[in-house]
This record gives C-alpha cells, sequence and structure tokens, in this order.
C-alpha cells in the first residue's frame, strides 16, 4: 500500500466522521477539496462508490459502510502498534503498584522486580505479598502475578508466564523409618502433609501409569495454609507431601529430601501475569512483563 491509499483512507473515515468534507478537513488540517479529491481517487482505485453525495449532505453507501467499519479496525491496528513501538522507547518511570503470591511471588518474581529496580531509578515500586485474589481495580494494582484458572474478566489482560510443575516428597529419615511408597494407594498409610487455602483441602495431581493424571485428596496429619512452612515441614521429617519444584528443587539436589513414586511430576497450575486493560502497555508494566517471560522461559528450578 503506498502513502497516497492511506491517506485516502484516512480522508474517508475522517468525513463518515465529520458528516461532511468540510469537517474532515478542519480535522485534518486541508482543505474541504483536498479531501473531496482524496476520497474520489480512493473510490476510484476501488472501483466502488463509498458516498451518496447531495448537495447538502453526505451518507455512505452499503459498500461504503461496510470498508468503512473495516477502515476503523485496520487504523485502530497502526495506532495500537505505533503505541506499543513509543512505549518500548520510553524509560519506565512513576510509581508502579505489583501484588504477589505470597511464597512464589519472594522466590520466583522478587529477584526480577529487584533487578529492574536496580536498571531504572525513576521506576519506583509498591510490592505486596499475599495469597488473596485482589480486584486490580478496585485497590489501583498495576500488575498482579496469579496463579490458577483466571476470572472471566474483559477488564484484565493476561499473558502466561509459566506452568508450575510438582512432585511428591519426603526426607529420606522419614523414608527409611516408614517406608517407601510404591504405589498411590500406600500413600493412606503415611503421614501426610496437606496445603489449605480459604478453609478448603487441595487434592494432589498425580499421573497415573496410563498417563492419565488423577486428583488424590490426602487425609492430612498436618495441614498448612503457607508454601514455606510446608518445606520446613517435610525437611523436618513430619511426613510426605507434594510441592512446586521451584519451592523444592534446591533440597532435591542435596538430598535433603527425595522423590516419592518418581513417575509423578506433573505441571498443575498456570502462572500468569495480568493488568487492566489499556490500548497499549505503559513501559513500566512491559518492562516487568517482558522481564518475567524471559526469566520463566527456562526456569533453573525444572532441571530436577
Amino acid at each position: 500500500m503506498e502513502s497516497a491509499d492511506l491517506q485516502g483512507i484516512v480522508a474517508f473515515v475522517q468525513t463518515i466522521e465529520a458528516g461532511s468534507f468540510t469537517g474532515a478537513g478542519e480535522r485534518l488540517r486541508v482543505t474541504k477539496s483536498a479531501v473531496g479529491k482524496s476520497v474520489a481517487q480512493l473510490e476510484q482505485r476501488l472501483g466502488i462508490r463509498l458516498l451518496n453525495r447531495t448537495t447538502r449532505s453526505l451518507s455512505p453507501t452499503s459498500e461504503g459502510l461496510s470498508y468503512y467499519e473495516a477502515c476503523v479496525r485496520a487504523l485502530s491496528e497502526i495506532e495500537a502498534a505505533q503505541a506499543l513501538l513509543a512505549s518500548r522507547r520510553q524509560v519506565p518511570s512513576g510509581r508502579l503498584r505489583v501484588d504477589l503470591p505470597s511464597a512464589f511471588g519472594h522466590r520466583c518474581v522478587a529477584p526480577v522486580l529487584f533487578d529492574i529496580s536496580r536498571r531504572f531509578p525513576d521506576l519506583a515500586m509498591e510490592i505486596s505479598f499475599n495469597d488473596r485474589r485482589v480486584d486490580l481495580i478496585e485497590e489501583g494494582i498495576d500488575l498482579a502475578i496469579r496463579m490458577g484458572d483466571l476470572d472471566d474478566s474483559l477488564s484484565l489482560a493476561a499473558r502466561r508466564l509459566y506452568t508450575q510443575r510438582s512432585a511428591i516428597c519426603a526426607a529420606p529419615a522419614y523414608l527409611d523409618r516408614n517406608g517407601r511408597p510404591r504405589t498411590i494407594e500406600d500413600l493412606a498409610g503415611h503421614d501426610l502433609i496437606g496445603y489449605t487455602r480459604n478453609g478448603v483441602a487441595h487434592a494432589w495431581s498425580i499421573r497415573q501409569a496410563d498417563g492419565h493424571v488423577a486428583k488424590f485428596t490426602p487425609r492430612a496429619r498436618l495441614v498448612l495454609d503457607n508454601g514455606e512452612p510446608m518445606l520446613g515441614a517435610v525437611l523436618a521429617g513430619c511426613g510426605i507431601t507434594f510441592l512446586p519444584t521451584w519451592l523444592v528443587a534446591d533440597s532435591l539436589r542435596s538430598g535433603a529430601l527425595e522423590m516419592v513414586l518418581v513417575d509423578t511430576l506433573v505441571e498443575n497450575i498456570s502462572v500468569h501475569a495480568i493488568w487492566p486493560v489499556t490500548r497499549a502497555l505503559t513501559p513500566k508494566v512491559r518492562v516487568v512483563v517482558d522481564a518475567l517471560v524471559a526469566h520463566f522461559s527456562s526456569p533453573p528450578w525444572d532441571a530436577v
């Protein structure tokens, strides 16, 4: 497409929206005759009459109305692309409010944010850690990391960062005392450490021999509502638990923990960055999202 073609499209769109060549000319800061000429040349190139013209008014033909709607969508895409490029050139600045899940945020996300804070001195961050699902719009949060299913909200945009992998594990000393379970059914004879949130016990996702992933709800002897103390409990030999690799990878590598039912490692939770919908990301949000996407592309804790 040549520049003259685009000029004709802009003149046509502005004519429809202004209701006249005169109004379009005022918007584009050109003469009425220049707008009329551009639209006429566009009609000639297309071989279609776009406007019904009378001495007193202009109105789109049926073909003109369809073409107008398509042009508006195309121009909107061009505008969004230009805004995106502009945002990448701008230096992140201002205040950014970020909400993170407690354990995952502390271990896996905060180091990325600290590095961004160091690199961009004009960017001020306010970071909160909790496992409550905040309302970004109501609470003025610019960006949040959400684990699990997303709410079906048209007011929020999302970018998937990572799919969590989890494993059943225990301390070798516990397994030496109580035996190593070989099947899912064997777990019933062991001390289990469970996770609860808002009073609801979370099931374990276990991959069976046929490849099917089954849900197993442990009858836990010890129940906790945070991953960090769960890690402490399993390291202390309190029983067997189900934890994500980002939390147990170091302990597995060092031998402080070992995997139980080794073939049960599963992808069980998606992790997304979410933010309020705008036409284009602001530089302060974009720099964080881009850094997180890069960071989670090959997380070191999954190499266990």
